[in-house]
């Protein structure tokens, strides 16, 4: 600890004791440090949330200032009620699933898809509070678990393909998507802009996602991909929030295809969230002996929160971030890390009108890298056991291929019980992992009765 610390921790002795700052051998100016870090690192969800949500319709200026808003908001509530080095913001892969699967994919409105992210961390809360988590942690195996993290960086990535002009849809074509040389400017500056991000990351520039997004932007205006808007307002716009029905999924799905899209919500937030949680405290060596996380309650309780919030403020469900690794490795030990990025993020909310200038070529580079990220945890997954490998895989392949983080989840659960049973092992499978694949299998044959099409 350097005398600057030293001297920010006595005169914060109030936060000190309520952080316990010098018990986990940290100090305010170390805290603050690693905040600012965790912000830089994960700022560029402010522009890509607006980018995404905004293919479906949305105000991506009033998105981004609703996105960093909740971010502001739950980063500090989990800084304040756990104690714990963990930052939150909207989640990417269900966003993009809220934006191309059940906006355009389902035809649900903007409102409508909100309301669905509403009920499932609303679900989500309900089980954290009964200490249900546990029975739904043992009854699916963690092939699936690392599979459904990998199925979402593949379908993020192929969102960043798409949406930067370098994979389309050839109509007439002999295969259903192609990728398409960079002939076009468009399609140039994503290449350049994924340069630039991959230079900065690998680099281990601070802030290399937000700088990569800035910078792509500069040229793609410099190359005319991008245009300045015809009005300007410096006023943040807060229009998406309130925006969410909670009926719509009902009446357009029905009630068999709205139960599952929200239960395969559900499980995404719910599964997303115990990884992050368990790898960052980790990292900053706060758990027990046996690997547990002390009092997880209010970090899993506020982190539930964060997801109905999201769709109550129209941006999409909150989450943790992993990206918080960030501030831990810079010394982060405690909630004032968090409560650090929750005030930068609630300042942010004025660089929100910029939202607009930010191209997809832009963002489409970012989405390319974390998809690429998310997609580690394969290398964990044994691909020699078709009990495991298969299940995975299915699960894997068909979120990107479908642009349906229902339909691959739903695939994996059925495809595993299925081996299970032509194995001889149908006594493994756990009771609930029975009902949820019985349950899939009616999802996935509703045409058959005239119901809606999967989507």
């Amino acid at each position: 600890m350097t005398d600057t610390d030293a001297r920010a921790g006595s005169s914060g002795s109030g936060l000190d004791s309520f952080f316990k700052l010098s018990e986990r051998g940290t100090s305010v100016g170390t805290e603050i440090r690693a905040g600012i870090t965790t912000f830089l690192v994960m700022a560029y969800i402010i522009f890509v949330n607006a980018d995404i949500l905004g293919a479906a319709g949305m105000d991506p200026a009033a998105v981004a200032a609703g996105t960093a808003l909740v971010a502001g908001v739950l980063s500090i509530a989990m800084g304040v009620f756990s104690n714990y080095p963990i930052a939150l913001a909207a989640g990417l892969g269900i966003n993009g699933a809220v934006a191309f699967g059940l906006v355009l994919g389902d035809g649900l409105s903007p409102a409508g898809a909100m309301g669905v992210i509403v009920l499932e961390g609303l679900v989500v809360l309900v089980l954290v509070l009964v200490g249900f988590r546990q029975a739904i942690m043992e009854a699916v195996p963690m092939a699936l678990k690392r599979a459904i993290g990998v199925g979402i960086g593949l379908f993020i990535l192929f969102i960043g393909f798409v949406n930067g002009g370098l994979i389309a849809q050839i109509p007439e074509g002999p295969v259903p998507v192609q990728f398409l040389f960079p002939s076009t400017r468009g399609a140039a500056v994503t290449l350049i802009g994924l340069a630039i991000t991959v230079f900065l990351y690998s680099r281990k520039v601070k802030g290399a996602l937000i700088l990569s997004i800035l910078v792509t932007t500069v040229i793609a205006h410099l190359m005319g991909v991008a245009s300045l808007p015809d009005t300007w307002t410096a006023t943040p716009s807060f229009a998406t929030l309130g925006q969410f029905d909670l009926g719509e999924v009902f009446s357009v799905l029905g009630f068999v295809a709205a139960l599952l899209t929200i239960f395969a919500f559900m499980l995404t937030d719910f599964f997303d969230t115990m990884g992050t949680a368990t790898a960052i405290v980790e990292q900053a060596g706060l758990v027990e002996e046996d690997g547990s996380i002390p009092n997880i309650g209010p970090l899993l309780i506020v982190d539930s929160a964060g997801a109905a919030l999201g769709g109550l403020a129209g941006v999409s469900s909150n989450t943790s971030y992993i990206e918080s690794a960030a501030g831990v490795a810079e010394g982060g030990r405690t909630g004032l890390t968090s409560v650090t990025v929750g005030v930068l993020f609630l300042l942010a909310i004025f660089l929100s009108p910029l939202a607009g200038l930010v191209p997809s070529q832009a963002t489409a580079p970012v989405l390319i890298l974390v998809g690429f990220l998310m997609c580690s945890l394969i290398k964990d997954i044994d691909f020699d056991d078709i009990e495991e490998g298969l299940p995975a895989l299915m699960t894997m392949i068909l979120m990107p291929l479908t642009y349906s983080i229902t339909v691959g989840i739903g695939a994996g659960f059925v495809m595993y019980v299925l081996v299970k049973i032509f194995r001889g092992k149908a006594g493994e499978v756990r009771p609930l992992l029975w009902i949820v694949a019985l349950a899939f299998l009616v999802f996935f044959a509703q045409d058959l009765f005239g119901g809606t099409a999967v989507g």
